[in-house]
């Protein structure tokens, strides 16, 4: 076999993502309150941007005393820039003092102080409160403990008990019977009977075996229904009840939906940020020829088209919102006007058709994005969902039409004869809607709704 090397001219069309594209895409995933804290935080790095008044005014002797100090300050810091001896000073403000909840360990470590006078012991409980998972469970053997830190095996016990003892309750246990039992014992409710319980048949109280518990204890069916639950009532999760407070959301509906005179109107809502516009002062100032050495020159030109892009990107993205939020409210006004049940099948490729855009601008424009509408508040992903068929025609009912429905007739039912997945399936489908024994189930366990057994009250 012969071996040759050809040389060949191929011609590819590739698609770069440049930082502009990548900011622009990011742009339009944020919500409003994560653009307005980006823009607050574009506005203070990039001197070429600025927020635009409510109202545009001839500027004042002071306002131009102000612009001119900020231009020495911005000339101060590219002098400074070019010596290589910038140096950023942190500002201490209230702000820097923000209150937040302490997290799980922070809160079991104050009470350990509180508690604990013994260095060892105190060694001990710190190194145990390091050892506990965010669900407030420790995780680590006693034989562990003793090894690692060389000491009393009764002491590391005791100072489990300890921990056992704190804020919040059921936290520092080993297991979930245990983490029940300490709840129990804090209560005052750690009967004999319902300990036994918790030790023996928690796999029976989570598939609803109800009967086989009263059989095996030889008590009332409606006895262990009782007790089962008072033990319900219980945290089997009690450290996160600490968890991470910045994963806190604040809803701010990035677009609200209005019926004026019959028709439904669509509005961005862009008020929550600043409007932004190049700052005159600084542009006039880049067209002098000599201001500046080449190095700065280059940096002040890309924070200006960088400011530029910035402006661009917003205003994309309240294009796109508009027009995809548009398509959507044209396509669901049923909803709009009687609810869930009357929510349509909807996907992302029908409206980036719509729209006349890609489906993947539709997912990140609908991402982390709410609705306001006269139905209540909505997240825009909440408007796709996949449908089924009803009889007599090609038309299709949403799934989450379905699942309401569903709940309805759970909520309805008789607790002491709750309904079959197949008694369910078959009460939907005299609504005129096809769907299966399978689907039903699959629908209920997305929904949270416990099986048949589960439901049943004696």
């Amino acid at each position: 076999m012969k071996l040759t090397h050809d040389v060949f001219l191929e011609q590819q069309q590739k698609l770069i993502m440049t930082p502009e594209l990548r900011q622009a895409i990011a742009v339009l995933q944020m919500s409003t309150l994560e653009l307005g804290e980006y823009i607050q935080k574009e506005i203070q790095e990039n001197p070429f941007l600025e927020e635009k008044e409510a109202e545009e005014s001839n500027e004042s002797q002071s306002e131009k005393e102000t612009d001119d100090n900020k231009l020495d300050q911005w000339m101060e810091y590219l002098d400074d820039r070019g010596n290589g001896m910038v140096e950023k000073e942190e500002e201490i403000t209230f702000e820097n003092f923000v209150t937040r909840r302490p997290s799980l360990y922070e809160h079991l470590e104050f009470q350990l102080r509180m508690t604990v006078t013994d260095p060892d012991q105190f060694r001990i409980g710190e190194y145990l409160l390091g050892s506990i998972d965010e669900n407030g469970y420790l995780v680590i053997d006693i034989d562990e403990v003793v090894s690692k830190l060389q000491v009393n095996h009764a002491m590391v016990a005791q100072t489990i008990e300890i921990i056992q003892s704190f804020h919040p309750h059921g936290v520092g246990a080993r297991g979930l019977a245990e983490c029940l039992l300490i709840q129990l014992h804090h209560y005052g409710k750690n009967e004999q009977l319902i300990e036994k319980i918790i030790r023996e048949h928690l796999e029976d109280i989570a598939r609803g075996r109800m009967n086989k518990i009263a059989s095996s204890l030889g008590i009332p069916v409606q006895q262990v229904q009782e007790i089962c639950d008072l033990i319900r009532t219980l945290d089997p999760k009690p450290g996160l009840q600490y968890g991470n407070d910045q994963e806190i959301k604040y809803i701010l509906p990035d677009v609200v939906v209005e019926k004026i005179d019959g028709e439904y109107v669509v509005i961005v809502n862009d008020g929550q940020f600043p409007h932004l516009i190049i700052n005159q002062t600084y542009q006039r100032f880049m067209r002098q020829p000599n201001a500046f050495d080449a190095e700065a020159r280059k940096y002040l030109e890309e924070k200006m088209g960088s400011a530029i892009w910035l402006i661009r990107s917003i205003e994309q993205r309240r294009m796109t919102l508009y027009k995809v939020s548009n398509a959507i409210v044209e396509f669901q006004k049923e909803f709009l006007d009687n609810g869930v049940t009357s929510l349509k099948p909807l996907t992302l490729r029908e409206i980036a058709e719509i729209v006349d855009v890609h489906e993947s601008t539709v997912s990140r424009a609908t991402n982390n994005k709410y609705m306001q509408t006269p139905q209540g508040l909505f997240e825009l992903k909440f408007f796709f969902s996949t449908g089924v068929h009803a009889y007599g025609g090609e038309e299709k009912v949403s799934a989450r039409s379905i699942k309401h429905i569903l709940e309805e007739i759970v909520a309805s039912e008789d607790p002491m004869h709750p309904l079959s997945d197949e008694a369910i399936a078959k009460l939907i489908q005299s609504k005129g809607i096809r769907i299966s024994r399978r689907t039903v189930a699959k629908y209920r366990q997305e929904l949270g709704i416990a099986a048949t057994m589960s439901r049943r009250r004696y």
